[in-house]
């Protein structure tokens, strides 16, 4: 005989205060690393970008002028800043993250390239995370939404960033927009990934010059190429938040198995009522 319906409804409404005090705590572990990781992103971003241009490729740096090279490098800066406003957007509400969104992007407008501004405070057609606090698979579903949205922002930093050292002379012209994208698909590129430093694609790929084919062959060629996993590793901080998370989301898992149970429970007991209130002898 199941439990009285009474009894299960009970159990889900304690299991949904608790899954909400979760969420809570869960949002508020995200903004802390959020906010870490804005820093940590624009830390490594400087980093890679003095990798490159001063191990990968420091003759073409060598080549700028001074004020071309404090240009770069205050472009590669407001990029970074552009990056950690917009993994914080995420966490707003819609109308407060569209209206910073549109200051942000007359502010970036005037400092960084217009093609970069638009990839990355274009919030027209963003997911706006405001999670049913009370249900453990829309929570679920809103984290795994907020991890997407934090690669993307990293991939997009890393294409942005790449593009403003090629257009500088930093970076050769001639290399392919899937390396320029920093896709790091080495069976589409034909490349092989070679060990390196952090935060950077280095790779060996095969350039093919259709008009001298003397010229073609393997050539080793380096890119920016943000990894959350390497951020993370470089920053005690944001490892430290990331395990938070992982503890909060272990106990999400948990009440959500137990959410799942209580509900098929109650369906059951639903149907035995039915059943019986249906049922007559002949």
């Amino acid at each position: 005989m199941a439990r009285a319906i009474e009894r299960i409804e009970q159990d889900i409404a304690a299991l949904k205060e608790a899954i909400r005090a979760i969420a809570v705590e869960l949002q508020r572990a995200y903004a802390s690393y959020l906010n870490t990781l804005g820093l940590a992103v624009q830390k490594q971003l400087i980093l890679a970008s003095y990798h490159l241009c001063t191990q990968g490729y420091p003759e073409n740096f060598l080549h700028l002028s001074l004020n071309q090279r404090q240009q770069l490098q205050q472009a590669i800066r407001k990029l970074g800043q552009l990056a950690a406003e917009q993994l914080l957007i995420y966490l707003k509400s819609e109308d407060s993250g569209e209206d910073e969104g549109e200051d942000k992007e007359d502010e970036g407008d005037e400092e960084v390239t217009s093609s970069s501004s638009s990839l990355f405070l274009d919030t027209s057609n963003s997911h706006y995370l405001t999670p049913d606090t009370s249900d453990p698979i829309e929570l679920a579903k809103w984290q795994e939404k907020l991890e997407e949205v934090m690669q993307d922002i990293l991939k997009k930093l890393s294409h942005d960033a790449n593009l403003l050292l090629q257009k500088a002379g930093v970076l050769p012209k001639k290399l392919p927009e899937p390396i320029l994208a920093a896709a790091a698909a080495a069976s589409e590129a034909s490349a092989e990934v070679m060990p390196g430093p952090p935060n950077l694609l280095n790779l060996v790929i095969e350039i093919e010059n259709e008009q001298q084919s003397e010229d073609s062959g393997l050539t080793q060629i380096m890119a920016i190429n943000l990894r959350l996993g390497e951020i993370e590793f470089a920053d005690v901080t944001l490892s430290s938040e990331r395990r938070q998370i992982r503890s909060i989301l272990v106990q999400l898992n948990k009440l959500g198995r137990e959410y799942k149970k209580r509900y098929k429970e109650k369906a059951n007991a639903e149907a035995e009522a039915a059943w019986r209130a249906s049922w007559f002898e002949d």
